[in-house]
């Protein structure tokens, strides 16, 4: 059974900036969906060492944590770029066309602003552990700064979404909240 999604992909309208960003934030997706399928792929090797042949396992635990925990970070600008984040459009709906405008000018900004908040503490986390060389406290003694780099990465790639989403609709490519006009 095939099924299309109900949103919509944010539009680029040819511009280059907007069509680059779209590459990147689709490039992440597939990154994350790789990670994904890593970690089921490792679960199942990690049954079968523990179940069928009564060994013991080391780092795929630790491996597939890291893993999906990376893959939702790296897959955020998709996911904006595919408007699937969560949205309420009650309010968006009531408004007239120039209000909505404003509106979505105003919480892409705000939206923006408080990633790259993220984005400065969350590099900064990622540096410390990067220069303190920090390690797991498991056998397998992963460098933390390895899976800690999706943390800046993500946000950073989220950031950069934000950011064309924003030079969309102020440029009248794309519609604020992806709602046609009344």
């Amino acid at each position: 059974m095939v099924s299309h999604s109900s949103a919509a992909t944010a539009s680029t309208g040819g511009n280059p900036f907007l069509r680059a960003v779209s590459a990147i934030s689709t490039f992440a997706g597939w990154c994350s969906a790789a990670m994904i399928m890593s970690a089921v792929v490792i679960t199942c090797q990690m049954i079968f060492i523990r179940f069928v042949l009564n060994g013991s396992t080391v780092w795929q635990t630790e491996a597939v944590i890291y893993l999906a925990i990376g893959s939702t970070l790296i897959g955020l600008p998709y996911v904006q770029r595919l408007r699937g984040h969560v949205n309420v459009d009650l309010v968006p709906l009531a408004l007239s066309n120039k209000a909505r405008l404003i509106m979505s000018i105003f919480t892409l900004s705000l939206s923006a602003l408080m990633v790259a908040v993220i984005l400065w503490y969350s590099f900064e986390h990622w540096h410390l552990t990067y220069e303190r060389n920090w390690k797991s406290d498991t056998i397998w003694g992963v460098r933390l700064w390895i899976p800690y780099l999706a943390l800046p990465v993500g946000f950073g790639l989220f950031l950069l979404q934000l950011i064309a989403d924003l030079v969309a609709v102020i440029l009248k490519i794309d519609k604020p909240f992806g709602l046609e006009d009344k």
